[in-house]
């Protein structure tokens, strides 16, 4: 007889404005599990860990901890019950030690007391070598790094005497070694019996680390499987409600004249340097290198944000002069960067002056915006990017990750580029966001458009390139075709492995 469960959340539902964003989900945690909760952006789950924490509360539905019902729950009061959760981004102060975070969290009592900083410093050391890490105590938190901050999250937990511990995209930001010793701590806490609700867009990372895993998808609970059970695919074909021939939908378009031509172009500000390349209308270039190659640089000097000081750079034949992002969008070319929340969409902002942001001119009458042409154009995006929102109107921040990406991408579309620069396309976003996102770029270079798409995913870059440029210490190291391409010859290019010093590349046409 299996033990009861540590955590149960039965037919939760909740709706806001209308919308159900959860309606009858069920969920169940045991003592020692680690738990995937899984789903593509707008699925729920983030929702469903709201209620659990007690931020906002379930319109209907039960929620029970150690076999007691939960009336009327808050922050305070999961925590009470021994409930934590640690976000993609740790919640410290940076200018505080490690042992004054965490005493934060565990410590008690008037503020009049006296302070025991040797006991402090102790407490935490104890945490910290229970969630298996041997940071020192007095060390600040703002000289950590990502992996070492979330210990002290964990550490955190530990002493607040958590036994439900919630892991929200806990290694978006991590190196895959920084990832074997966060599953190394997660390991060491399910032995300790903490229960771990783990979300992850990584399916990959959820079969390394999880025991079970539930599937929501449009606010519904699909399915509870054990984790041994069930493979990738079936993962996916839950989460999106049908099968993925391929997440890389990648089909043969016609490829026509040079769109774009690069030739010895540098930037002594950017860190660039010696480029050439071609691409042409239709097709998809793709940038590969690993991280400080100058991929993101490259991409920013095409659009002026960072001008070329050598080279030239020649649009259908024609050389021009690009030394600002707007020169750039006066010449048809359009760029999605790779921080959609802090460059690509304007949280603040409602769709339709996201969509319009780029193009001003296109809604405006006498000098003025208007309000129908910019509402109008933004549907025009909604319905061809398939957007997933109640209302034009709906501020950008409200949308989920892959939406976003889509806003920022309707962004450039409305001023009808010819070359179009995509940085990291589908980072963050659920694998079914990502295939609508492929899709789209095959339908973007099937209408002519020439793309140039920056990735550091491997799978992609093979996936969705028609060529492929691998970067290398500021300039491009060498080209391969999408037929000899493989992982093993683009890392080869990227660190430079089978190339002697001075050597030329591979033909850049």
């Amino acid at each position: 007889m299996s033990p009861a469960p540590l955590l149960q959340a039965s037919s939760i539902t909740k709706s806001y404005a209308g919308l159900k964003a959860l309606s009858h989900v069920s969920f169940e945690l045991r003592a020692g599990e680690v738990h995937a909760l899984i789903g593509e952006n707008g699925a729920g789950k983030s929702t469903l860990i709201k209620i659990i924490t007690g931020a906002v509360a379930a319109d209907s539905g039960t929620l029970t901890v150690a076999g007691q019902p939960v009336v009327h729950n808050s922050p305070t009061i999961s925590r009470a019950l021994g409930i934590a959760a640690i976000y993609q981004q740790p919640s410290l102060f940076p200018h505080l030690t490690v042992a004054e975070n965490i005493a934060l969290s565990v410590e008690g009592g008037s503020v009049w007391r006296r302070l025991d900083w040797k006991g402090r410093a102790r407490l935490a050391a104890g945490l910290l070598e229970r969630a298996g890490a041997s940071l020192d105590p007095g060390r600040l938190v703002g000289n950590l790094s990502m992996p070492e901050q979330q210990i002290v999250e964990i550490a955190k937990a530990l002493g607040a005497d958590a036994k439900i511990l919630i892991m929200d995209e806990p290694t978006a930001s991590l190196s895959d070694r920084e990832v074997e010793s966060l599953f190394r701590v997660v390991g060491l806490l399910r032995d300790q019996g903490v229960g771990i609700i783990y979300i992850s867009h990584r399916l990959e990372e959820v079969s390394a680390i999880a025991d079970w895993v539930t599937v929501l998808r449009d606010g519904h609970t699909i399915a509870t499987r054990e984790m041994r059970d069930v493979d990738r695919s079936e993962l996916i074909r839950l989460m999106v409600g049908r099968e993925l021939s391929a997440v890389f939908p990648k089909r043969a378009v016609p490829i026509g004249e040079v769109a774009l031509e690069v030739r010895g172009l540098g930037s002594q500000a950017a860190g660039i340097r010696d480029i050439t390349f071609q691409v042409r209308r239709g097709e998809i270039l793709g940038l590969a290198g690993l991280v400080g190659s100058g991929r993101t640089q490259l991409a920013e000097t095409l659009f002026g944000i960072t001008p070329a000081n050598a080279g030239e750079v020649r649009l259908a034949g024609n050389v021009v002069h690009i030394d600002s992002p707007a020169a750039a969008i006066r010449l048809g070319m359009g760029y999605v960067p790779e921080d959609r929340r802090q460059h690509g969409v304007v949280l603040e902002m409602p769709i339709t002056a996201n969509c319009s942001l780029a193009n001003l001119p296109s809604v405006s009458r006498g000098g003025l915006i208007s309000e129908e042409r910019e509402r109008a154009l933004a549907a025009r995006y909604i319905g061809q990017l398939r957007v997933k929102t109640q209302s034009p109107y709906a501020v950008g921040g409200s949308l989920s990750g892959g939406n976003q990406q889509k806003v920022a991408l309707a962004r450039w579309l409305a001023i009808e580029p010819k070359v179009l620069i995509l940085d990291e396309p589908t980072q963050g976003v659920d694998v079914g966001s990502k295939s609508e996102i492929h899709q789209l770029m095959c339908d973007l270079a099937e209408a002519g458009l020439a793309i140039i798409m920056i990735s550091s995913e491997l799978p992609e870059i093979l996936g969705m390139s028609d060529r492929i440029a691998v970067m290398h210490a500021g300039t491009i190291a060498g080209f391969l075709s999408r037929a000899e391409a493989t992982q093993h010859k683009i890392l080869s290019l990227a660190l430079e492995w089978d190339r002697p010093p001075g050597a030329p590349g591979l033909s850049s046409n």
